[in-house]
């Protein structure tokens, strides 16, 4: 064992969450992971947030997270707040997310943002797998700074990455390296205080483009039949906001749910 991993405990937290068209089938979680369900409103599908119980992710903390829909099974997984970074001796935190939807099934993920504090070092991975006739309706965010406070990112590195699978093969895959450098260079973030993206794999994605384009000022596009993308770059709070109001247009027009965004989101 190194004398860093001797000095500075490390946190490794897993959640498996297994759903099936009458509710949960099997479920996993181990410390500081954890998963509670609240009652859903009329009219909404099984909820569940994934809590982790250590308050933020320090250097070298792992989070692991698997969501699996059988067919025909419904459900809406969120955060109850922000993902916290904290400012790392070295080693970086990882975040890593499986999800499974079963054919004809359809999941909204939908967490909460990411907040880097200065010199905070992060590696988020995000692997989708969806059946024929299945819809995923999900959004990931990140905040460089503690912009509330004033405070920048000036000193860390953050890596995301995505991997979508659509009936079994490889449909889009993105991956992004960021440091300080890189948030403030003209050809990169020119400065920007956050970035999200959202993301609809549904049979009919095509019908809504133009939501889409209107909900980011442009930022949409259709790389593929079946999959719609939104970008969102700016400040913390015009990126937050753009979110906000896409999550309830697209899952109203997309999913046929109330257009409203999930309640933990506004707590």
């Amino acid at each position: 064992m190194r004398e860093s991993d001797a000095r500075h405990q490390r946190a490794e937290g897993e959640a498996r969450l297994e759903i099936g068209p009458g509710g949960i089938m099997r479920l996993y979680q181990k410390a500081p992971l954890r998963l509670l369900f609240p009652t859903p409103e009329p009219g909404e599908p099984l909820q569940a947030a994934l809590v982790n119980t250590a308050g933020g992710l320090a250097g070298g903390d792992a989070l692991r997270a698997e969501l699996v829909l059988a067919p025909g099974a419904q459900a809406l997984v969120t955060t109850p707040a922000a993902e916290k970074l904290y400012a790392s001796l070295g080693p970086t935190a990882s975040l890593r997310t499986r999800i499974e939807v079963g054919e004809g099934a359809a999941l909204e993920y939908l967490p909460q943002e990411a907040i880097l504090f200065d010199g905070a070092r992060l590696d988020r991975r995000t692997e989708a797998h969806v059946a024929p006739g299945a819809t995923l309706l999900a959004c990931e965010s990140l905040v460089l700074g503690r912009i509330a406070r004033g405070e920048a990112w000036r000193r860390g590195a953050a890596r995301e990455a995505w991997r979508l699978h659509l009936d079994g093969r490889l449909a889009w895959a993105d991956a992004l390296a960021l440091d300080a450098a890189a948030r403030d260079a003209p050809h990169a973030l020119d400065g920007a205080e956050a970035l999200g993206l959202m993301l609809l794999a549904h049979p009919d994605a095509a019908r809504h483009r133009e939501l889409a384009r209107d909900l980011t000022g442009g930022q949409a596009s259709l790389p593929r039949p079946g999959l719609l993308l939104l970008r969102f770059l700016g400040t913390a709070g015009a990126v937050r906001a753009g979110i906000t109001a896409a999550i309830p247009a697209l899952r109203a027009a997309a999913l046929g749910r109330p257009a409203t965004l999930p309640r933990l989101w506004t707590c």
